[in-house]
């Protein structure tokens, strides 16, 4: 007999929602005609191009409306609740995608295909320099890819797409406008256009935005029931309600781009600027102000195999400069400077079919000078080199290409050199790296409806400069955190395994995942404590921060997620009108093996439901979210409360004169719960936003 636990029962129901839609409202002996919609290819998981519903890995995708209808002012809320996303959630100005329980280095957030340079895997207040409000599309791969992209990929990958540098030929004038407020919330301001013009050969992207925020509307008290409880405030002083001070922000950016373009290729050039300056919930009195300016250069030319003795498909490259610098501005005066500049460079070839099987082999180079000056910089300043050479195959199995096999690996080298430049706390220190990578995975069709997937994948990631080097007091973790620099590689074996349905307007998916790292570089209590000049003290002393050190432990992380979508029913007021149900689930546990202690901020189970209304130019969504009560948290760490959120979204699209235009008013969270995110390291003291109410338009000519 079979026994069947409430996880898995849940994710085999979710699997089955297409199957029973098809059994209710279709005969089940013949498949029901696609809509003839645009096939969405995805490379980020798979530089040969491959359609989503093709892909071994589990990618998801958000483009065109769903993207508008998504979009928050930082990455990580933007991508969060989509199946095995979460936020690292530091308030709502600075917040990292969080994919199957992995963030920072572990996750790899990519700009168009490119590295980024920033501070933001440094310390959970540092915002990512990239904006939703311009992106084209955003590409979620779940799960190692660090056979693409490195070791810093060993979690997942989000590549933002904005078409900056123009790939296809453009003719005549086109763009968008997009502008939007908020009452409630972050009472926010938001409003971006980008043009786009060519002569068949010539073309040129211009784009621009700003975003103006107020401090956040929360619902009750900042500080959670259990810290106003153990820490009440001195007499006198009065607990933060329904605002969460400091979080006001102000961003604006731009680019200008141009590419001259070719039946079979094109090369580019493009200049972006990216301004913030904001609070954080942290720190009452402290500001951060940020500035990003970079440089990209990007080219591709295709049908080579006359030109190459039938060697060669394709070639593409991309070389992007970065010069990243915030300051943290206490008071009006400047604290700590973080600056880091950079360049990365990457190279792919597409070889010529050997047999069925067709590839990728590449090259990727980068270069990085890192320093932080003044009071609070907790690492020292660094010049970090990476080279890596990768290759990607696939094989289709049989000759219809329904059972195909991907395979792969990469060699990485990185060094790191730390500079003390008199700082008694560092020394100058050398370390150098060589990490390998391997995966290999199969996608079985077993008919028209059905797919099966399977991964299994070797990975190391080298520790980063602040894990080997890092000396001296963090405010946004409130520790004295310290680096190991004796740290070896970080080590992990990874299997996915999945299954997908497709069936006309439903469709499934589910996955379940298991890693096993060696070595995972975790920040881990020592049980000593610091003052302020570093020395040792008495735990709880006046003015001392518990200390804190990296160091490799044994982990093992685990999990599943699941969507599924159903059409009930179409057809009911009107000739064209439909009525979809959307479910997806997600959960994720993971533990220090030598201990059996839980590995700290992971998301709890979380559950979603959509009802999806469509009539014409007409649309209606409600959605309810459900996340569990977190208590599997490390010694010393706090739980977190169970919470549902409502969500209500209306669109109209209508054209008039070689326009499109989607209006839209999304409110979220209306039942203004109090809700507290278990993945966020503030989950105490700043609460996710009240309830809000967003309208807004988009307009495309």
């Amino acid at each position: 007999m079979l026994r069947r636990t409430p996880l898995a029962a849940l994710a085999a129901l979710i699997v089955s929602t297409g199957a029973l839609a098809q059994t209710a409202s279709e005969p089940a002996t013949a498949a029901a005609p696609a809509a003839a919609t645009l096939k969405e290819v995805v490379v980020t998981a798979n530089p040969l191009g491959s359609e989503l519903n093709d892909m071994v890995a589990p990618v998801s995708s958000l483009s065109g409306d769903a993207l508008s209808l998504r979009q928050n002012s930082t990455l990580g809320e933007t991508l969060d609740k989509l199946p095995g996303v979460s936020s690292s959630y530091f308030g709502p100005n600075a917040s990292r995608p969080v994919i199957r329980g992995l963030d920072g280095d572990r996750i790899k957030v990519l700009q168009n295909g490119g590295s980024t340079v920033d501070a933001s895997t440094l310390s959970y207040d540092h915002a990512v320099p990239v904006d939703p409000l311009v992106a084209e599309r955003i590409e979620v791969v779940r799960g190692p890819a660090a056979l693409m992209y490195g070791g810093n990929a060993i979690g997942g990958v989000v590549n933002v797409i904005d078409n900056r540098i123009p790939k296809e030929p453009v003719e005549g004038i086109g763009g968008a406008v997009d502008a939007s407020a908020t009452a409630g919330g972050d009472v926010a301001r938001n409003a971006s256009a980008l043009v786009e013009a060519g002569n068949g050969q010539f073309a040129i992207h211009a784009d621009a935005f700003a975003r103006k925020t107020s401090d956040l509307h929360i619902p009750g008290f900042a500080r959670s029931d259990r810290l106003r409880a153990s820490q009440p405030l001195p007499e006198g002083e009065t607990e933060a309600s329904g605002r969460l001070p400091n979080t006001s922000a102000q961003q604006d950016g731009g680019s200008l781009g141009g590419s001259y373009t070719w039946a079979d290729g094109f090369i580019g050039a493009n200049y972006s600027a990216y301004r913030n300056e904001y609070g954080t919930p942290a720190e009452d009195d402290v500001r951060l102000k940020m500035r990003q300016d970079r440089f990209a250069l990007e080219g591709e030319a295709r049908n080579l195999l006359a030109n190459t003795s039938g060697i060669l498909e394709s070639v593409k490259g991309k070389f992007s400069y970065t010069d990243y610098e915030h300051r943290e501005i206490e008071n009006g005066e400047t604290g700590t400077i973080f600056k880091n500049q950079g360049w990365d460079a990457r190279f792919e070839a597409k070889h010529a079919r050997i047999g069925r099987m067709s590839g990728v082999i590449g090259t990727q180079f980068g270069h990085t000078q890192f320093s932080a000056l003044g009071e609070e910089a907790f690492v020292p300043s660094t010049n970090t080199d990476n080279a890596a050479l990768f290759v990607f195959e696939e094989l289709p199995l049989d000759s219809a290409g329904d059972f195909k096999l991907n395979f792969g690996g990469r060699l990485d080298h990185s060094s790191i050199t730390a500079s003390a430049n008199g700082n008694d706390r560092f020394t100058d220190a050398s370390r150098s790296f060589n990490a390998t990578s391997a995966s290999a995975g199969l996608l079985y069709k077993l008919n028209s409806l059905w797919s099966l997937t399977s991964n299994v994948s070797y990975t190391e990631r080298a520790p980063t400069f602040y894990e080997l080097y890092a000396n001296g007091p963090h405010v946004a973790t409130g520790a004295w955190e310290l680096g190991d620099p004796n740290a070896s590689k970080e080590r992990a074996t990874s299997v996915d395994l999945g299954m997908r349905y497709k069936y006309g307007p439903h469709s499934a998916s589910v996955s379940g995942y298991y890693s096993r790292f060696a070595n995972y570089l975790a920040l881990l209590s020592t049980g000593r404590a610091r003052d302020d000049a570093g020395d040792v003290v008495a735990p709880g002393s006046p003015g001392s921060l518990p200390e804190f050190q990296y160091l490799g432990v044994p982990a093992t992380l685990y999990g599943f997620e699941a969507e599924g979508k159903a059409r009930l029913f179409q057809k009911m007021l009107t000739s064209s009108d439909t009525l979809d149900f959307e479910a997806r689930a997600d959960y994720v546990r993971g533990e220090n093996r030598n201990t059996g202690e839980p590995l700290p901020r992971l998301a709890p189970l979380r559950l979603g439901g959509a009802l999806v209304y469509g009539a014409g130019p007409w649309g209606a969504r409600v959605d309810v979210t459900y996340a569990a009560r977190q208590t599997r948290v490390p010694a010393n760490d706090t739980p977190t409360d169970a919470y549902t959120l409502l969500s209500l979204a209306l669109t109209y699209k209508f054209k008039t004169s070689g326009t499109q235009t989607l209006v839209y008013l999304r409110g979220d969270n209306l039942t203004n719960q109090e809700a507290r995110n278990a993945s966020s390291i503030l989950r105490d003291i700043a609460p996710l936003p009240g309830r809000s109410v967003k309208v807004g338009f988009r307009t495309m000519f």
